[in-house]
């Protein structure tokens, strides 16, 4: 068994940069046989660039906090300064790291530096991206039109999953060393689903700044219901920041957003540049700021 985990592991990081190349030679050929993909971005204002930088910085603090809210199942918190460092490391580590590796990153520090049990930050982590699954779905009902189907569905979403809270509630014990204690409270629930949607409805304001940069005027429901599909990518991502998953989910899904496969990919050219100019600011940001902790501490 162990070996079989192996032989997966080392076929999953040999297709992960070959899945890369093969996008990437996708992108340069659908590049280079539509000039007018390459004239939109041509002519993008560097102004809204910066504005998309900008909202990456605010998208930051608020996956700080969705983070935050995690843990909190767990029964713990971070202090404000250690959780966003925390967030800034798994975030560069999660698009350059193999295999969207950023939550194992919060899971070791976590059980190394506060004794979060591997499982307990598991399951909460699981909780988070089952919300995040509820709330992308809707954004992408969302563009049917049809808000009582809408709200119908949210309201079955609410009810299955407050059933489910209860009875979990109240079949956990206050276990021994090896069982769960995790705080599933309506309370902290309720937190960690506003944490999820306002993440995700920021997420959908960066894609309507971007489809509006190729000075294509999609509406906020055509933006909604792009994000609602980009954020499934998230789930089969094999590559460093979904690349390739997240536009073929967005191709996929046209009849429900009705954004062409050019202004998708003019798109998140925009979107793959800025994001990762943004990061290469915060691992500087989190250098200096982590030299500053270590100065202080030997002046000290």
């Amino acid at each position: 068994m162990l070996g079989k985990l192996k032989n997966s592991q080392k076929l999953r990081t040999v297709a992960s940069p070959l899945l890369i190349v093969a996008f990437l030679g996708i992108f340069a050929y659908f590049f280079a046989t539509h000039p007018k993909l390459r004239h939109a971005l041509a002519a993008t204002n560097p102004w809204i660039l910066v504005l998309v930088g900008l909202l990456y910085c605010v998208f930051i603090l608020c996956l700080a906090w969705v983070y935050n809210a995690t843990l909190r199942l767990c029964g713990k918190r971070l202090p404000f300064r250690e959780n966003f460092l925390l967030t800034c490391y798994s975030t560069i580590v999660n698009f350059f790291g193999p295999l969207q590796s950023g939550p194992g990153v919060r899971a070791v520090y976590l059980r190394q530096k506060h004794g979060v049990k591997l499982r307990e930050y598991t399951v909460a982590s699981l909780t988070y991206y089952a919300i995040y699954a509820i709330i992308s779905a809707l954004f992408l009902l969302s563009a049917s039109g049809k808000y009582w189907l809408l709200g119908l569905a949210a309201t079955v979403c609410v009810i299955v999953g407050s059933i489910g809270i209860v009875v979990f509630a109240q079949r956990r014990l206050a276990r021994k060393d090896g069982g769960l204690s995790l705080q599933f409270s309506p309370k902290a629930v309720g937190w960690l689903v506003l944490a999820t949607l306002c993440q995700l409805l920021l997420v959908a304001v960066i894609f309507y700044v971007e489809l509006h940069a190729i000075h294509l005027h999609a509406s906020w429901r055509q933006a909604i219901a792009y994000g609602g599909a980009a954020n499934f990518a998230l789930f089969v991502a094999l590559t460093p920041g979904a690349i390739g998953f997240r536009e073929a989910f967005l191709a996929f899904s046209q009849q429900l957003h009705h954004i062409s496969t050019s202004n998708i990919l003019a798109a998140n050219i925009i979107d793959r540049a800025v994001y990762v100019a943004f990061l290469g600011v915060l691992f500087l940001a989190v250098l200096a700021l982590h030299a500053d902790t270590k100065f202080r501490d030997r002046s000290s």
